[in-house]
């Protein structure tokens, strides 16, 4: 698996899993003109791995040497909730069909347009924006996360009594938005702090903001606790 190369570290993360090594390196270099940030694998071992990097949209293969790319969608999806894009040769509608029914999200038969894929992959990538970044999603225990005015509120008395806003710095929201934008994946410690400082750093800072967020929902009366730790691995938001 390569290491993320190319784009402005703000930028879409797309992982490319093809063992065809022309192909893979024919879209890296298309993906990072664009702009984007890239993640190589030529196996389903690989792209297990690189799946863990929360990468925004997956081209997935369906043929690879160690698996089928069918059965390693099925096991992405445990892990990841982003757009998956099959790349293959196979043109029946029964493949199609079970490419969809193993959790993907396109499909796109070789030889392809990489204009034509550029453009799958932007409208995904729009798709998932617009699901994400409603202004407010609610999740069990009263709480409320509003993208929109960056903040969290706990719901008092079961709502009777309105809602109280947490008292949280940028860096704690920042993680909080992170974690509540895919509910029940887990992110390492490592991850976390890339994503929120945008550079790799000193990931035992994540757990001291982790323990001000948990504190902070406490304060404003929140009964149960949102994030959940992965012992040995690092942190998820409760579904």
């Amino acid at each position: 698996m390569d290491v993320t190369r190319g784009g402005h570290r703000d930028a879409p993360l797309i992982l490319i899993v093809d063992d065809e090594a022309d192909i893979a390196d024919m879209l890296e270099s298309y993906f990072r003109l664009e702009g984007y940030r890239t993640l190589v694998a030529c196996d389903a071992a690989g792209a297990i791995e690189a799946a863990g990097r929360a990468p925004d949209a997956i081209l997935l293969d369906v043929n690879l040497p160690d698996a089928d790319g069918f059965s390693v969608c099925r096991t992405i999806r445990e892990l990841v909730a982003c757009p998956i894009i099959f790349l293959t040769a196979r043109v029946e509608d029964a493949d199609a069909i079970a490419g969809f029914a193993a959790g993907g999200d396109d499909y796109v038969t070789k030889p392809f347009s990489l204009e034509v894929l550029g453009a799958r992959v932007r409208a995904q990538l729009a798709r998932e924006h617009r699901r994400l970044d409603r202004a407010t999603v609610r999740f069990p225990g009263g709480i409320v996360v509003d993208f929109a005015r960056r903040e969290v509120r706990v719901a008092t008395d079961g709502g009777r009594h309105g809602e109280r806003v947490a008292t949280l710095a940028r860096k704690d929201f920042d993680i909080v938005a992170l974690l509540a934008h895919r509910p029940g994946q887990v992110f390492d410690r490592d991850m976390i702090y890339e994503r929120v400082w945008g550079e790799p750093g000193d990931s035992s800072v994540v757990t001291e903001h982790v323990r001000r967020v948990r504190r902070a929902l406490a304060e404003a009366g929140c009964a149960t606790n949102p994030l959940a730790t992965v012992w040995g691995v690092g942190y998820s938001w409760r579904a």
